[in-house]
């Protein structure tokens, strides 16, 4: 009985011993301890045929522009502020921000009470004026039928001449009176001096008109350019006439545009200069819109290869290298994009042999 109690401690100690040593063993599997290890760096790949020559390319070097991107605002190429030419109370304002007017219409109405007053008042001196200038001349043609006939004496005739010519300019002077109290009578109406939309309402009715401030700004829809403060340092690469690239936020669009104007005088705080560029008839292109002027301000060398031969694996960018006829995978560091090509940081050197991804270059 003993013997057989023995056998069976035995026998429960070879199997925990066993089921031991399995553990132990799978734990060394799963750390790699029966893989041999990759020394870090390039991984090398089981060689394959040659690839296509279509789908490899070298790394090249080559002088790139640096593209940057100034902010600017589209604006009308014909902006009018409308502002009176006397000082009147605002009666009336016609428009708000947003409508649109033609050539001639009404903006805005003055208060013409104090204009009116002087123009009867200039009216009945007129008529005051042409009635002695009337009389004057009655009497220069009596005096002068008595002087023909020396029944008048020379100093008699001579005072009714002059008495005569001195009623008349008092009747022209009485008139321009007249004739400049209504051409201030018109200027109490504001009148759109063209068609256009009505971007600002800067004045109510009852606030005061002032000689030289607006009360709306009219611009044209039609004609609009991108209006950009370029530095110092890179404003000098512009000419009026050249092709630069422009985008509109708003619109989501990217496009040509040419170079129309260019200021000459630089700003003394900013440091910068106006740089006015007119734009395409681009369907939705409204003023105010927002854009960016993209140039090249200055160069650098850079490794270029083709956007096609970067692959992605999550954050990571990698590169197939082909040398001595094996293939072999890379961690790289890509910059901006040119075209079809992209710019490598770090990763590869000229001449430099890379794959293309077959998929990316379909």
């Amino acid at each position: 009985m003993f013997s057989a109690h023995g056998q069976k401690n035995t026998g429960r100690i070879i199997t925990a011993g066993a089921v031991t040593l399995v553990l132990i063993l799978l734990l060394i599997y799963m750390q790699g301890g029966f893989i041999g290890k990759v020394t870090p760096g390039t991984t090398p790949l089981t060689r394959e045929a040659d690839p296509p020559p279509g789908l490899t390319a070298a790394v090249t070097e080559q002088q790139v522009g640096d593209i940057l991107a100034w902010p600017g605002v589209v604006k009308s190429r014909t902006v009018a502020d409308i502002a009176p030419r006397l000082t009147a109370r605002i009666v009336e304002i016609k428009v708000n921000a947003g409508d649109t007017v033609k050539k001639g219409d009404v903006i805005a109405r003055l208060d013409e009470r104090d204009l009116r007053a002087q123009e009867k008042a200039a009216l009945a001196a007129l008529a005051g004026a042409n009635a002695h200038a009337v009389r004057s001349s009655a009497d220069k043609q009596r005096i002068s039928s008595l002087y023909e006939k020396e029944a008048a004496t020379r100093e008699r005739y001579d005072a009714v001449v002059a008495l005569a010519k001195e009623a008349q300019a008092s009747a022209g002077q009485a008139s321009g009176a007249l004739n400049e109290i209504r051409v201030r009578l018109a200027d109490t109406l504001l009148l759109a001096p063209f068609d256009g939309i009505v971007v600002k309402r800067l004045k109510q009715p009852g606030d005061m008109g002032m000689p030289g401030v607006p009360v709306v700004t009219l611009q044209v829809p039609r004609g609009l350019r991108l209006e950009v403060e370029v530095p110092a340092a890179c404003a000098g690469a512009f000419h009026p006439g050249e092709s630069v690239v422009v985008r509109i936020d708003t619109l989501d669009q990217t496009f040509s545009a040419t170079i129309d104007e260019i200021i000459p005088e630089m700003d003394a705080h900013t440091h910068s200069q106006l740089i006015k560029i007119a734009l395409p008839a681009v369907e939705g292109l409204k003023p105010g819109h927002f854009g960016w002027l993209k140039q090249a301000c200055e160069e650098h060398t850079a490794l270029l290869i083709p956007a096609s031969a970067v692959q992605y694996l999550g954050q990571l960018e990698i590169v197939r290298v082909l040398s001595n006829g094996r293939q072999s995978t890379r961690h790289i560091r890509t910059g901006k994009t040119f075209g079809d090509r992209v710019e490598v940081i770090s990763g590869l050197h000229a001449g430099e042999i890379v794959m293309s991804d077959p998929r990316q270059a379909q």
